[in-house]
């Protein structure tokens, strides 16, 4: 039997052979024409089995994406089947009506739903649908899923999950209507199956599968449980070629992509209230990073396919990798939600923290492919994400690398990071950039501190420093830059480094304080620690929220939040540390004379780091040229220390 061997065997959905078990489940990606064709072409030639182009609006009264409404998409679906059917990978289309969750703006539709209840994120209060509006949105999926079909593609996928129109329809929580479309269960999935039979009217034969993703949990107050859901399943698996299991809404929006804070398979045990009920294949998404995982999932029976949809963003050719038995070369996705749907949610264009190729795959390949014109010897001083992932590029393209690295360990302040509680994952892109530079023979020297003089006996053709940044000691605050801070040098008063194990020994004694002057998650992790140990802990931040400054805090910071908000916690917003003593740390409002103490007999302070820039100014000073990146450039982002290097990297 060969390796994975369940997940490479091909499955029948409706008419439609998917080669394989592994498919990526429709997501956003603020991607269009060759970008997007781009993308899916990537994890087509990586093996994927089969991919669902992103959830697109088949209705004016909601336009979101490309234009399903009108047979202007037609160029486009064919360029797209045109493209990614001889690579043997199957595509289908998501097709849905956002509700009252499509996006608020001057000059945008009205909100239509199925009763006038808001979308906690669009806070737009919507339109009760008449009877005349449903009709008209019936249609419209099935006039969307024609256009599918004769732009060439293999099916579709109707959207009725993550509290999107359908969704809205099914709730008990959000439909409220007391027409023939609210009220019972019967009346709620009515609108549901008339787009199905709408849809299967309008795509004729077998050849075309038409297939439905529905929540699993939807964490709506009174909304729809597991066993709600089992009873729909129930009712469309006769209608379906294929059922997809999705968890979350805008209620509770982290558990729609959940982070590393969650457990690997989070949605499972919901699954497995719902998949008895269903005949047809099953697909399952929701934390599943590994092969291993995939196939025991599809082994045990507990699925038909399994979606790995940020395991691929991260590396496209994950299955042809495992295929090829080298899954130790798969770049792995480490959850955290800052590169992919952050990103998308912020900026309006996926990315990816590991990948610097993700969502750019029509100008960027995944690793480079070219070769250096000028092979030359590079010294890189520190071992951190940034370090490592030049090194290996560099490797990549024949340079001759040596790294020099001060501890005695690679990762830099990602090893500091992956020791706190809830944030192990982050660690797994430096331990795979660790085994890469092995592979690739690169020279790596540990407990090695540069000086000039070791950089004069090497004699390098270039030197990169990626030597990061060291917390400050003497209170500095953004809110009062020039102001010291007494009380700020009490033996009680620690960094987040020294908390995680990378500094002074920590004496913890509750109650606790954490400052948290960057709204970044070096102060959530601080907090998980202080109250592993026990301690009653208050976070006090100059920031509004927790996590503030990470991109799109309610899918990053979300599940941080509700695990702090559920301990021994408070959080203290829009503050400054005004003063510190034995026992209390007075805070204020800043440009009021609003003051409060709080106890504390161990204080953490979580503020912007001193780049470690000595050796670059002391080989500038000699005229030795030097390249910076990641954290010593001033910036505090395992995002943007992977991309900067790996960009330097191709290009040196």
């Amino acid at each position: 039997m060969a390796l994975y061997d369940s997940l490479f065997q091909p499955i029948q959905v409706g008419g439609v052979t998917v080669p394989n078990r592994i498919v990526r489940s429709p997501h956003g990606t603020g991607l269009q024409g060759e970008a997007l064709i781009a993308y899916h072409e990537a994890r087509a030639r990586g093996g994927v089995g089969m991919s669902t182009i992103e959830a697109t609006g088949v209705h004016p009264s909601a336009p979101i994406g490309m234009p399903l409404f009108s047979d202007d998409c037609l160029p486009m679906l064919d360029q797209l089947s045109a493209r990614i059917s001889p690579l043997g990978m199957k595509l289908f289309h998501q097709l849905y009506h956002a509700g009252a969750g499509y996006p608020a703006g001057v000059g945008l539709p009205e909100h239509w739903s199925a009763s006038a209840i808001p979308n906690p994120l669009a806070g737009v209060m919507p339109m009760e649908m008449t009877k005349t509006m449903i009709d008209d949105v019936v249609a419209s999926f099935a006039a969307a899923a024609r256009r599918v079909r004769d732009g060439g593609l293999d099916g579709v996928d109707i959207h009725a999950s993550s509290g999107y129109l359908i969704h809205e329809f099914l709730s008990p929580a959000l439909n409220q209507r007391t027409d023939d479309y609210g009220g019972t269960p019967e009346n709620r999935m009515r609108f549901l199956l008339e787009v199905i039979a709408a849809v299967r009217d309008a795509v004729g034969g077998a050849e075309f599968a038409v297939g439905v993703r529905l929540p699993n949990e939807d964490f709506v107050p009174g909304g729809l449980t597991a066993d709600l859901n089992a009873e729909i399943a129930r009712a469309v698996d006769p209608l379906v070629d294929y059922v997809s299991l999705h968890m979350g809404a805008y209620w509770r929006f982290h558990k729609l992509i959940a982070p590393a804070d969650d457990p690997l398979g989070v949605e499972m045990a919901a699954n497995q209230r719902i998949t008895p009920s269903i005949t047809k294949p099953t697909i399952v998404v929701g934390r599943i990073m590994t092969l291993d995982h995939a196939n025991h999932l599809v082994e045990s029976g507990e699925a038909d396919m399994v979606s790995m949809v940020r395991a691929l963003i991260a590396d496209p050719a994950l299955v042809n990798k495992a295929r090829r038995r080298e899954e130790h070369r798969i770049r792995p996705c480490i959850g955290s939600n800052m590169g992919c749907v952050g990103q998308l949610m912020s900026s309006g264009r996926l990315s990816c923290v590991v990948n610097v190729a993700a969502a750019r795959e029509a100008s960027v390949t995944h690793d480079p492919e070219d070769r250096a014109s000028q092979l030359k010897k590079i010294l890189v001083v520190g071992g951190g994400p940034a370090g490592l992932e030049f090194a290996r590029t560099a490797a990549l393209r024949g340079h001759r690398v040596e790294l020099h690295e001060a501890m005695k360990v690679l990762g830099g302040q990602v090893a500091m990071a992956a020791s706190a509680p809830h944030r192990g994952d982050i660690g797994a892109i430096t331990s795979w950039l660790a085994g890469e530079l092995e592979a690739l023979q690169v020279d790596v020297h540990m407990n090695s501190m540069v000086d000039a003089d070791l950089v004069a006996r090497v004699a390098p053709d270039a030197v990169v420093i990626a030597t990061g940044t060291t917390p400050r000691s003497d209170g500095f605050q953004v809110s009062t830059p020039s102001v010291a801070l007494p009380g700020s040098d009490l033996p009680h008063v620690y960094s987040s480094w020294d908390l995680l194990g990378f500094g002074n020994p920590v004496k913890m004694q509750g109650p606790a304080v954490v400052f948290d002057d960057t709204g970044s998650f070096e102060a959530i992790s601080a907090a998980d620690v202080l109250l592993q140990a026990g301690l009653s802990v208050t976070l006090v931040s100059r920031l509004n929220a927790i996590g503030e400054s990470l991109p799109y805090p309610p899918v990053t910071v979300g599940a941080a939040r509700e695990r702090l908000m559920s301990g021994d916690f408070d959080f203290v917003g829009d503050h400054y540390l005004r003063r510190i003593t034995a026992d209390e740390v007075e805070v204020g409002v800043l440009f009021t004379e609003r003051a409060r103490r709080l106890p504390a007999r161990t204080v953490v302070i979580v503020g912007y780091n001193e780049p470690n820039r000595g050796l670059a100014s002391e080989l500038a000073d000699k005229g030795v040229p030097v390249h910076l990146i990641g954290d010593v450039r001033g910036r505090n982002s395992i995002m943007t220390a992977i991309h900067g290097a790996a960009e330097l990297g191709r290009s040196i």
